[in-house]
This record gives C-alpha cells, structure tokens and sequence, in this order.
C-alpha cells in the first residue's frame, strides 16, 4: 500500500509518499480502508518535533480518517467488515489503510461523507471537549470562536447555535466570514482589521463575551483578556508560542484562562464526547465542512495550507 512516511523531524518536505508492506489486524484490532484522511495544525507540530508527542521514527502520521472496516482481528465485536467508521489514532491515518484499535473506530452515520467523517474527532472532539468540559458554556450565553471559519472553528459554531448560545465569529477573509455565518454565527468580524475588538464590545452591549475559543493565544490572549465578561472563561485550543498578559484584566473580571489538549481527555469524556458527535451527525445539526481535498501524495502542500490565513473549513487528504 502507499503511506506518508516521516523519517525524521522538519518541514513538510520529510514527507514521503512510499511503497510499504499493507498491515494485518492483531487482537483486537480492525483494519481500516481509508477513503479520506483530516489534515489537523497539530500534524503539523508532531512533524516538525516541536508537538508534546513525539511519535518512534519512522512513522506514519495522521489521527483522523474515514473509510471502511476492510478486516478485523480476533476479539474484535463491535465492527464488522464493510462497516462506515470514522478513527481516533494518535497517528497512522496518512495511508491506503490504517491499524486501529477496536476502541479507535466509530461508527459514521449514513449521511455523512468519507471526506466529512475525516473531520469528525480532532476538530469536533476538540469543539465540544473546550465548550462542555473546560468552558462549561451554558444556553444563554455569548461565546467568541477565533478562528471560526477552520475545521474546530465551524465545529464550535455549529455546537455552540446549536446548544442555544448567541455566537459571534472571526475570520481573516471575505471567504471564511461567509462559512463563519452560514455555519450558524449570530455575528462575523473580520480579526485582521483594526478596530474588530471595539466592534466585538459594541455587539455584546458592552458587557464582553462569557466565553472565547481561542485558536492562536500567542497572537490573541492579550487582548482576549479584556472583552470577557464578569466571569468570563478563555479556552486555549491552540497556540504558536509565548505570549504577555496582564493578569489585573483577569482579576478584575473574575475571570479565567483554561488550557488542554485533546489527547489527554479522560476516558468518560471520551465516550461523551463521541456520544454527542454521534447524534448530532445523524441528526444533522453537526455538519463538518470539507474547505480542500488533496491527493496523498501532495501531503506536504497540505501542511503548508492547513497554517495559511484565511482558512474555510477542513482540509482533506485522498488516498
């Protein structure tokens, strides 16, 4: 079969479209037909070595696939061949086919595409792990998604209307301001203009945001600080770097800032949050939006334009 493969640690060029032997299902594990792989920042950090995991060389990367069961070892019950799922791997994903562990592999409902079912677990699971588990985000309130218009952008978006949230978004292009506001945004602002912040306060009657959603705190958290309302709560999901901050705008607000990463959720949390994605894709309140599709073998583009400006929804591998 044909796989992505890094032999070591740096720019998109170590990316490598190779001929390797295809894998057999050991105890419980399933052997996935990929038929579309998502492209998330994070394989990016783990490919230049500068991620909190640092994966045996060589390796495979990629988390998050879609495809067909196509085999499945002994032990294995909940899954038979031929079966729709979509993956949660640490790597693995950038290939013709994937090991995964029985627990790996959920089930992708009819509705949904290959290509949008390999932008469910990073980019959903990330959406709806901040704003149930760290944001503890109620109905009624205003959340801030920065970022919007990526993949765990339009995930937040559309988790956020859908739980009964007033929503406001930003994006940096004409482009991702428009899938901002049909993915259900209350309000869109543009976050490469000056002045977007005063507009942001104006629109929240002067009182802040309850929650933000913070993609890049290393740009943002700063000025984030200060357009949180009284007890407001920052989640940090992503950042490139150090950051300064003035801690009075948190105390004065009562305020916090909250931070974590996707693969240390607890197994309970787990299982929520794939419960939760489960039912909001069949009943199609959770719409994955596919912004890019691009052959395997072009992977390294693919990490150049997942960290461009301006993104629109997920990019996606095809095998």
């Amino acid at each position: 079969m044909k796989a992505i493969r890094v032999h070591q640690f740096g720019g998109p060029e170590v990316l490598k479209l190779e001929e390797v032997p295809t894998p057999k299902p050991g105890e419980g594990q399933v052997l996935l037909r990929v038929r579309a792989v998502g492209v998330n920042p994070y394989d990016t950090y783990m490919r230049a070595g500068t991620y909190a995991i640092k994966p045996a060389l060589p390796y495979t990367p990629g988390s998050d696939a879609a495809g067909t069961i196509e085999a499945i070892g002994n032990g294995v019950s909940k899954v038979k061949p031929g079966d729709r799922v979509y993956t949660q791997m640490v790597t693995g994903a950038y290939a013709e086919y994937a090991l995964a562990l029985e627990g790996q592999v959920h089930r992708l409902p009819d509705n949904v595409s290959f290509e949008q079912g390999a932008g469910v677990w990073v980019p959903y699971g990330t959406a709806y792990h901040a704003i149930h588990h760290f944001a503890k985000a109620c109905a009624g309130e205003t959340v801030l998604v920065h970022g919007a218009s990526g993949g765990v952008g339009t995930a937040s978006v559309q988790i956020a209307r859908a739980m009964g949230m007033t929503v406001f978004g930003t994006a940096g292009s004409d482009k991702g301001l428009e899938v901002v506001r049909r993915e259900g945004a209350h309000q869109v602002f543009n976050h490469t203009k000056a002045g977007s912040q005063e507009e942001i306060m104006k629109a929240s009657g002067g009182r802040g945001v309850d929650v933000i959603l913070e993609m890049l705190a290393n740009v943002n958290l700063g000025a984030d600080l200060k357009m949180l309302a009284l007890q407001g709560r920052v989640v940090v999901i992503g950042s490139r770097g150090d950051v300064t901050i003035t801690p009075r705008d948190l105390m004065s607000r009562r305020a916090s800032i909250r931070a974590f990463t996707l693969w240390a959720a607890q197994p309970s949390e787990v299982a929520e949050i794939h419960a939760g994605l489960h039912a909001g894709l069949e009943n199609g309140t959770l719409r994955p939006v596919v912004g890019k599709q691009i052959p395997l073998a072009e992977a390294a583009r693919a990490h150049k334009e997942i960290l461009e400006p301006g993104a629109a929804g997920q990019v996606v591998l095809i095998p």
